[in-house]
C-alpha cells in the first residue's frame, strides 16, 4: 500500500484592508496600465454643434463650399473612391 503525501492547503495572505483610493488615484493607476499596455491618451477638440455661432459658421463655411465650382467634381471623385473601397 503506498502512501501519498499531500502538501498542506495555501491560504493565500489576506489583502491588507486599505481604505478606498481616491478618484484621482483609480485614474492614475488606470492609466498606468493602459501606459503598460502600449497606449496612449488622446484629447480631442470638436466644435460644440449645440452653440448658435458655431453652428451657424459651419452653414456658413458649407454655403461657400457648395457655391465653389468644382464642387460637383469633387463629390463625382470622392462618389468614386467610396466604390472603390466597397468593392475591396
Amino acid at each position: 500500500m503506498s502512501h501519498v503525501t499531500r502538501e498542506p492547503s495555501v491560504i493565500p495572505p489576506m489583502r491588507k484592508i486599505t481604505s478606498p483610493a481616491t478618484a484621482t488615484d483609480r485614474m492614475r493607476a488606470y492609466r498606468a496600465r493602459q501606459r503598460a499596455a502600449g497606449l496612449r491618451p488622446v484629447q480631442f477638440w470638436v466644435p460644440d454643434m449645440r452653440n448658435p455661432k458655431v453652428r451657424k459658421e459651419i452653414e456658413r463655411q458649407a454655403a461657400l463650399l457648395d457655391a465653389h465650382p468644382e464642387t460637383e467634381a469633387i463629390s463625382d471623385w470622392l462618389d468614386a473612391m467610396l466604390e472603390d473601397r466597397e468593392r475591396e
